[in-house]
């Protein structure tokens, strides 16, 4: 009995397995490894297997319906737009305009040089202007 996967399903379409699309398999995968760890920790420090069992049972149930609701919630590229999205601050302080005037003033040097020191033309054009 063998079992066939679908992996991709086309050009330019998402990686989805089994419903996972995207980053959330990556996401799934290390969980399942941590999972493997805490089960390996378990049992070295001599707890029961059966216990064991129940509790990495119980963890990767937490761990699949997290990231299944995670998947559907945001979709593939939605987890990241929310993340950045929270990194954006919701109001910007300035208690001192100075910073603004520099800006403006750095602006206005910038385009007086641009305006004397090329603008197109042939470099004899360009002396004839400036005598």
């Amino acid at each position: 009995m063998s079992s066939i996967y679908e992996i991709n399903k086309g050009i330019n379409k998402p990686v989805e397995f089994k419903g996972f699309k995207g980053q959330y398999i990556t996401y799934l995968a290390a969980g399942l490894v941590a999972l493997l760890v805490l089960f390996a920790i378990g049992y070295i420090a001599g707890v029961s297997v059966y216990l064991c069992l129940v509790v990495v049972a119980a963890c990767g149930f937490v761990l699949f319906s997290w990231v299944y609701r995670l998947s559907h919630k945001y979709g593939e590229h939605g987890l990241m737009v929310a993340a950045a999205f929270r990194q954006v601050p919701s109001a910007i302080i300035c208690r001192n305009r100075n910073v603004f005037v520099r800006l403006l003033k750095r602006a206005h040097d910038d385009s007086d040089n641009d305006r004397n020191h090329g603008g197109g033309g042939s470099p004899a054009a360009t002396t004839q202007r400036q005598q």
